[in-house]
């Protein structure tokens, strides 16, 4: 499994590293303002060009005069540079070369890593805007205008195109696992207790981050690798340089995982931070489970489990398929019912129904509750097949996907969620247009 490459933009104040951002990522993520010194938190997203995927990260702007927040800004930039794969570098074309311009080539200089330089705000293209950025000594500057959208594609060519190779991680047929979740919930607790419970530490594996160990261990005959996380905070806490690259750290250990522990504190329960962890893995379409640690110290009633767990399946209802543990890392209670929860949402993360047995549940479900019509347009829906695993992917083939309702859909996932399974796995649907010309579409 080859990690994602991350993409940093980095420059100055002021010169389009936001407009630039957005433009990449097709959101507005990014506040856009115009003076200096907006962003001085950074933001990352996933991003795909020409079938590629990879991390691109926002930066604060750096100068060389003394503003309160500079140094803050000039360690967080650094990490990102360290972070980085790719850098752009991004200079305002109409301005010119400026002091601080020349302060940001020194950093990338020292930092050797792949640069491109990005000449912003630029809405002709010719060399002649270029000519005197190239003493910055990054080669051929590609010219841009992120607020026109122009020739955006050709930086995001020569972007890929620096992507390096990557090797696949050796890490056999271990199942590997991500324990997230926000800081003091006891997620370094829990993989003591994992490995102090187990005692059948194999080896330590560097992982894909710089700083990070990944622990293997075996338990029953399984193999299991403990992905390294960093704790994910609140935006308002994220003020030391060496914690506030770790969402971005984070994201990309649950990237190489098969399931995601989602830790959770029963003493602080369901902040909104949780629920951003929560979603995190959900989007990354990442097998789960659930853990509610401290429960050793939660005040308990008769009813407190049934409560909390009820709680958690209304709040984190994207969530659904989840089991849900309730555990103490300190005193191991229950410890030892986790891997076996994790193996087993492994196994439905990888699991395949055959073509047939799906129509067949297809067919009960339609007969038990037809297709509903929208705006005096009737569904018609003509098989169901799986076309991938990790996370189980569906294709639907019907006569126009904008009819296919996500109520609908949602009531098909069940059907085939009480048929064949896929406890602590996600579902992920593709619509497909069967044409009456015998071509077809999609639709995700």
């Amino acid at each position: 499994m080859k990690p994602l490459p991350i993409v940093a933009i980095v420059g100055r104040p002021n010169v389009g590293k936001s407009t630039l951002f957005n433009r990449i990522a097709r959101e507005r993520l990014a506040i856009v303002e115009d003076w200096p010194g907006v962003t001085r938190d950074r933001l990352s997203t996933r991003c795909q060009w020409l079938n590629r995927e990879f991390y691109l990260v926002d930066t604060g702007g750096i100068t060389v005069g003394k503003d309160l927040f500079q140094d803050q800004i000039r360690r967080q930039v650094s990490i990102a540079i360290d972070e980085a794969d790719v850098i752009i570098f991004v200079v305002d074309g109409r301005e010119g070369i400026h002091p601080d311009d020349e302060e940001v080539a020194k950093l990338l200089r020292r930092a050797n890593r792949s640069v491109l330089l990005a000449v912003n705000k630029v809405d002709q293209f010719g060399r002649e805007y270029a000519a005197e950025f190239y003493r910055l000594g990054f080669g051929d500057p590609v010219v841009i205008s992120a607020e026109h959208a122009l020739n955006i594609g050709d930086l995001l060519d020569r972007v890929i195109a620096k992507f390096p190779e990557g090797q696949d991680l050796e890490e056999g047929d271990a199942i590997r696992v991500a324990v997230m979740g926000r800081p003091n919930v006891g997620k370094s607790s829990l993989v003591n207790a994992l490995l102090g419970e187990e005692r059948m530490i194999v080896s330590d594996i560097p992982g894909t981050t710089r700083d990070a160990i990944d622990t293997l261990l075996k338990y029953e005959g399984e193999e299991y690798l403990l992905v390294d996380t960093a704790g994910i905070r609140r935006k308002a806490k994220i003020d030391e340089s060496v914690e506030y690259y770790s969402v971005l750290r984070a994201l990309r250990a649950l990237e190489r995982a098969d399931v995601a522990l989602i830790v959770l504190d029963a003493t602080d329960f369901l902040t909104e931070q949780d629920k951003r962890v929560a979603g995190m893995v959900q989007e990354a379409g990442k097998a789960c489970v659930i853990l509610v640690n401290k429960w050793d110290i939660f005040p308990k009633t008769a009813n407190s489990t049934k409560q909390l767990e009820e709680q958690i399946r209304a709040e984190l209802s994207s969530l659904d398929y989840a089991e849900i543990l309730f555990i103490s890392a300190k005193t191991r209670q229950r410890v030892n019912r986790i891997l076996p929860l994790v193996k087993a949402a492994a196994n439905e993360f990888a699991h395949r129904v055959p073509t047939s047995m799906l129509n067949e549940v297809l067919r009960e479900a339609m007969a038990l509750h037809h297709p509903p019509a929208h705006r005096g347009r009737e569904l018609k829906i003509h098989y169901l097949t799986q076309v991938a695993v990790k996370p189980p992917t569906f294709a639907l083939w019907v006569n126009d996907p904008e009819l296919v309702h996500f109520s609908y859909q949602r009531y098909l996932e069940n059907r085939i969620r009480e048929a064949f399974g896929f406890r602590g796995a996600p579902l992920r649907w593709v619509l497909k247009q069967k044409k009456k010309t015998g071509g077809t579409g999609n639709k995700e």
